[in-house]
């Protein structure tokens, strides 16, 4: 994105333009027409930038709901930035630590710093890429939130007037994403050194536990039942070792490795649950365990049986109906004589690929049914389950 463009887009004849390239795109749905027309009355250059933020904004609204009318991005920031409920949970734990300012190093188009300044912390933000600043700017304007956002290397900034530190590292090079720790920008030496003091840094999900530095506690979130970051908190900031948090529509819970008791293996009871995926990241399925009064299938296994029905927002809840064959041929000879016609197949710790199983078991019928494949105790099994 051109950034003199992105900032004439701000001007007063720039918000007209803005106006009109999604009136005229909402009107038609021909992108091609419009920048045609367009073009009649404005540059080239500033209707693509115009353009361009009507697309990203529409398809920004998954993320950032009805705010993402008002707000300004990149095609790269938008994809890095933290959803909002992510970012606003992040938020009031620093808020709750008493924090009152906040650097965000590697700030990208801004969404943890309008977070922060929801909750009333003071934040500044720093980035390499004058775009993604100007943006950032733009958005703490248009939402008319306070902070202050500069392009700076973020391994340069000096982190002590500031309460807390928190750090977004990119994970993608120029071959794509990087799981490599030290291929992230900053790498994994500046984040070591970072979380030395009082810090947030948001790291990918599939952070291996062995990396995480002694006294920092590394917290998993999943938003509706998909994980999105792992964050690791230091100093003060750490309360615990592990962490799984679970933001649903009406709220969130959490439970750390100090509500982990442990759990045994045992045969499968009247009911089995799949733990969301944040616990399983945080190595809590145990804890889940106990919260159900059960235990673990298989001791490699993440899920969950029980003699009874619990509801827990760690974990989504199947009555056991009845085992069925796990061999592929009486499978498909026991799920014909049920007449079931459409199966969604779940999956743990078996070599299977539910919709190629899915086309060689040739469903007939009108009946619905769930499936689960996994290992019970060391043994391939098929249970046949019930949401509930």
């Amino acid at each position: 994105m051109d950034l003199d463009a992105f900032r004439w887009l701000l001007t007063d004849d720039g918000q007209r333009l803005l106006d009109a390239a999604a009136g005229e795109l909402r009107a038609s749905g021909d992108s091609l027409a419009t920048q045609t027309r367009l073009r009649r009355t404005a540059e080239p250059a500033h209707v693509a930038a115009a353009l361009t933020q009507v697309t990203l904004r529409v398809r920004a609204r998954a993320k950032f709901g009805d705010l993402a009318d008002r707000m300004y991005f990149t095609p790269d920031g938008l994809e890095q930035a933290t959803r909002p409920r992510v970012a606003e949970h992040r938020a009031a734990r620093l808020a709750a630590a008493s924090a009152t300012t906040l650097i965000d190093l590697g700030c990208g188009i801004g969404g943890d710093l309008l977070a922060a300044a929801r909750v009333g912390l003071v934040g500044a933000g720093v980035d390499l890429d004058p775009v993604r600043v100007e943006v950032a700017r733009a958005n703490l304007e248009a939402l008319g939130l306070p902070g202050a956002v500069t392009v700076a290397d973020a391994t340069t900034v000096d982190t002590t007037p500031f309460d807390v530190a928190f750090a977004d590292p990119a994970r993608r090079g120029a071959r794509g994403r990087t799981f490599d720790v030290d291929g992230w920008t900053p790498p994994w030496s500046f984040v070591e050194r970072l979380l030395a003091r009082d810090s947030c840094v948001k790291v990918a999900p599939g952070i291996p536990h062995d990396l995480l530095p002694p006294g920092v506690e590394a917290e998993w979130v999943s938003d509706r039942g998909e994980v999105k970051e792992a964050a690791l908190w230091s100093g003060r900031l750490a309360t615990c070792a592990r962490r799984a948090t679970v933001i649903v529509a009406t709220g969130l819970a959490t439970l750390t490795d100090e509500d982990d008791p442990g759990a045994d293996v045992r045969a499968v009871g009247a009911f089995l649950y799949e733990p969301d995926g944040a616990v399983i990241r945080a190595g809590l399925v145990t804890a889940v365990a106990a919260g159900v009064d059960g235990g673990l299938v298989d001791e490699h296994i993440a899920y969950v049986t029980s003699d009874a029905s619990y509801r827990t927002p760690f974990a989504r809840g199947y009555r056991v109906v009845e085992e069925l064959p796990y061999r592929e041929k009486q499978l498909r000879a026991a799920i014909r004589e049920r007449g079931i016609g459409r199966l969604t197949i779940k999956k743990r710790g078996v070599d299977v690929v539910p919709d190629q199983l899915r086309k060689r078991l040739d469903l007939r019928g009108d009946g619905e049914a769930t499936i689960v494949l996994t290992r019970v105790a060391g043994e391939g099994t098929a249970l046949l389950v019930e949401p509930f």
